[in-house]
């Protein structure tokens, strides 16, 4: 089998695992591969840097600040008060430095940026029990139709 048939059904498997991993995710199993996502692609682009493979380096870049705008704008303003707001001002923070980062080839900002979401991402992982059990209690239970009104 070639390289690239090989490649190509990894590249397709890696898809396919991804997308069941999504369709089956709760919201905060999706968030958190988000976070996932972003956090693998500013390691990658570090290294990127480090070999001066700028144009995988601006993909892998683009590609992160893509996934924090799309946390950023998942964020519940009217319901999450200061602390979505003050994610919101994070997360464009990390927007910015990954930016201005790919422009200079920074490793610092880049690393700056994968400290702070490895701080949120800690945080999610520990909120993750009390936001699922918030989730089931909050969902009404199912009425049997057939038995009619209790």
């Amino acid at each position: 089998m070639s390289t690239y048939a090989s490649n190509f059904k990894l590249a397709a498997y890696q898809s396919v695992s991804a997308h069941g991993g999504v369709a089956n995710a709760d919201p905060h199993a999706m968030v958190l591969m988000l976070m996932d996502a972003a956090a693998e692609r500013i390691a990658t682009a570090r290294g990127c840097i480090e070999r001066r493979e700028t144009a995988r380096q601006a993909r892998l870049l683009h590609s992160c600040v893509n996934i924090l705008a799309e946390l950023s704008g998942s964020l519940n303003m009217s319901e999450g008060g200061n602390l979505a707001q003050n994610l919101r001002d994070l997360y464009d923070y990390m927007i910015r430095t990954l930016l201005l980062a790919n422009t200079k080839s920074d490793t610092v900002g880049i690393g700056n940026v994968a400290r702070l979401m490895d701080e949120i991402r800690t945080a999610w992982v520990a909120i993750g029990p009390q936001v699922r059990h918030a989730a089931q209690v909050s969902v009404p239970a199912p009425v049997n139709a057939a038995a009619g009104p209790p």
